[in-house]
């Protein structure tokens, strides 16, 4: 992907936040101030592959802000990441916590690898001293910058990278919340592993409740009987799809990197992903429609279209062939400026990446306070597991932000604009925590 395309991503999270910020009395200096990245240290290391040859790999963190700390964010491992990508992400991940009052900056980082053509091995050591490089720029650590897994890593990296972490920094006692989304044996926390895909779910069927905001949709209230098309169909996506289809949603399109499939009566989404695990492949999947181009299922005709793959996967040359009413964006900037724009001038009510798939961020929160309290969750509650207690608090952070998002649409005269109102609502608890600390001129 091209470094002018990236560029623009990281111009649509400006212009998004300077259109909010309108909306805002704010000092505007103190504006600019949130708006831009505070650090990106782009860096590069040796990997010794296991044939003996040495590669040199491009790595990135961005701290978008340090206006509460630590920073947070995901670490991905693919082609086209590049130093705009994560100022953008970093930025959005910003405003996501702020949303749902969870105390960390944004941050984001990266390689430029492709995995695929990586052993596992490999794998290891680029995770390994990508993890050292962080550490010896101060760039990681459990009160400096806490990452997690983002597109191309896993747990395992995860486990990985706290594990370096503890031998850079011998006798540290909170070493292990350096990172978080880890293996249970590692620190890691039960129900982070569906957790956003948890949340897309839970604010969805928040959304979906919402009698006048469904009568104005020309939809029933409920979940039950909505059609449901969703792109991508990794960990996100396939947890978004599993809880909505439990919740009696009619999963009519499912689409993946090499092509996607449809069925206007239905698809199974654990049969889907048990016939790619055999196959290879999500298509020819028996009863479904193949679509050879996977960006054709985000123009099926449904109720709900939830984008989980990667940003600008919905942009003005696409979005006027869009045939649904509620886009619930998992992925992270899926829908581009332009494209937000006429989807909302055709009354399609767009629920933004910074609230719905925050799920991620807040279990990772709850297990990074489990780390430092060294103390399971539930442990002195009698009849409740850790994953009980995991599963209430991102039912009441996921349901309370929309309930706060909802009235700042209302307060600032939006009118269905759900994404300035939840930017609004990022920049109003920003600002107002260096009013707080005084440290604002």
């Amino acid at each position: 992907m091209s470094s002018e395309r990236r560029s623009s991503f990281v111009r649509e999270v400006n212009e998004v936040f300077d259109r909010a910020a309108r909306h805002t009395p704010h000092d505007p200096a103190l504006l600019e101030h949130i708006r831009d990245c505070n650090a990106v240290y782009h860096f590069t290391f040796p990997v010794r592959r296991d044939d003996g040859t040495v590669e040199t790999l491009h790595g990135w963190r961005a701290q978008h802000s340090h206006h509460k700390l630590p920073t947070k964010g995901g670490i991905r491992f693919a082609l086209d990441v590049n130093e705009d990508e994560v100022m953008a992400l970093a930025a959005l991940m910003t405003f996501k916590c702020a949303v749902v009052d969870v105390p960390f900056g944004g941050a984001k980082g990266g390689v430029r690898v492709d995995r695929s053509q990586y052993t596992d091995t490999e794998l290891e050591r680029i995770a390994r001293r990508y993890c050292f490089e962080l550490a010896r720029k101060n760039f990681i650590g459990p009160g400096l910058d806490v990452p997690a897994p983002d597109y191309g890593t896993t747990s395992r990296e995860m486990g990985w990278i706290a594990d370096t972490y503890a031998q850079v920094h011998p006798g540290e006692l909170n070493a292990l919340a350096c990172v978080t989304a880890k293996p249970l044996a590692m620190g890691g926390i039960r129900g982070r592993t569906e957790a956003t895909g948890k949340g897309v779910f839970l604010g969805l069927r928040e959304v979906c409740a919402d009698a006048p905001r469904m009568r104005g949709l020309g939809l029933d209230v409920g979940l039950a009987g909505k059609r449901v098309v969703v792109q991508g169909l990794g960990n996100v996506g396939y947890w978004a799809a599993k809880f909505l289809q439990d919740a009696g949603a009619l999963l009519v399109g499912l689409a993946e990197r090499e092509g996607a499939i449809a069925n206007p009566k239905g698809l199974d989404v654990d049969a889907v992903v048990a016939h790619r695990k055999g196959s290879g492949s999500i298509l020819r999947y028996p009863g479904a429609a193949d679509l050879a181009d996977p960006k054709a299922a985000l123009e099926l005709e449904c109720d709900i279209l939830v984008p989980a793959a990667l940003e600008n996967q919905i942009t003005e040359e696409n979005a006027p062939r869009l045939r649904t009413r509620i886009v619930a964006e998992a992925a992270n900037g899926p829908t581009t400026a332009r494209a937000d724009e006429l989807l909302r001038a055709r009354g399609v009510l767009l629920l933004p990446d910074m609230w719905l798939n925050a799920g991620g961020v807040t279990v990772s929160y709850f297990e990074w306070l489990k780390n430092l309290e060294h103390v399971r969750f539930g442990r002195f509650e009698r009849g409740k597991g850790e994953v009980d207690v995991v599963h209430t608090g991102l039912e009441t952070t996921m349901v309370g932000a929309y309930q706060s998002i909802a009235k700042t649409e209302h307060d600032r005269n939006l009118h269905g604009d759900l994404r300035t109102a939840a930017f609004v609502n990022a920049i109003d608890k920003i600002c107002r925590c260096y009013d707080d600390m005084g440290i604002w001129p």
